[in-house]
């Protein structure tokens, strides 16, 4: 009798242990292509291509498992998170650009300022190659005056005279060329604060601020 009552014990305990266990791991529940719900202590094999809720013991859901993939299923899933991964992460660097813009230019002014600043430098370079330009121009008078010893014959101009012409045309094209270049970084340099201004008119009215001038772009020519 006494055997008897141990083995109904230890079967009673048992069973309270698998019980705790089955409540632990919580319990599985879908609705199957024949619209059945079923419920089990595990992931359920006949809803491996839809969703099941994992139930709390307390009858809430913990999580819903999605439904088993193909591998090219997993693929696309794969590609899908990816995609998404890369929108997020463009989206974060944008942000990061965005403060540091607006770190960089509080306001209005100070980004006028920082732009007056970048053309003034364009400028000097500008002012200094117009200089050697008006320097070889005359350089140039100078030996067209030369030149006119031997207007009826050209070709029997001293080799000198012939260099220092070939040198002078060399020279002034360099000057012209470098000018253009300059002129056109002003249009680049213009046009990089034009579009930084675009977004920071929109980022300051986000802020709330006031830019210290009008919001059209009035870059310098």
């Amino acid at each position: 009798m006494h055997v008897q009552t141990m083995t109904a014990l230890a079967w009673v305990a048992l069973g309270a242990c698998l019980c705790s266990i089955a409540q632990a791991q919580g319990i599985y529940s879908c609705v199957d292509g024949k619209g059945r719900k079923i419920t089990a202590d595990r992931p359920i094999a006949e809803c491996i291509d839809r969703p099941q809720r994992e139930i709390n013991p307390s009858g809430t859901v913990k999580r819903v498992v999605g439904p088993s993939l193909t591998a090219q299923e997993r693929a696309a899933q794969e590609q899908k998170d990816k995609a998404a991964a890369e929108v997020r992460a463009r989206e974060a660097e944008e942000k990061r650009r965005d403060r540091a813009l607006l770190l960089r230019y509080p306001s209005r002014a100070v980004h006028d300022k920082e732009r007056a600043e970048a053309l003034d430098q364009i400028d000097v370079v500008i002012k200094a190659a117009s200089k050697r330009t008006t320097e070889l121009a005359g350089q140039r008078k100078a030996i067209d005056a030369d030149f006119e010893f031997y207007k009826s014959d050209p070709a029997k101009a001293p080799a000198s005279l012939k260099r220092r012409l070939e040198e002078n045309d060399s020279s002034v094209a360099v000057q012209k060329r470098f000018i253009a270049d300059q002129d056109a970084e002003k249009k680049r340099v213009n046009m990089r604060f034009d579009e930084e201004l675009v977004k920071l008119n929109q980022l300051w009215a986000m802020g709330g601020a006031v830019p210290a001038a009008a919001a059209a772009p009035t870059g310098r020519k």
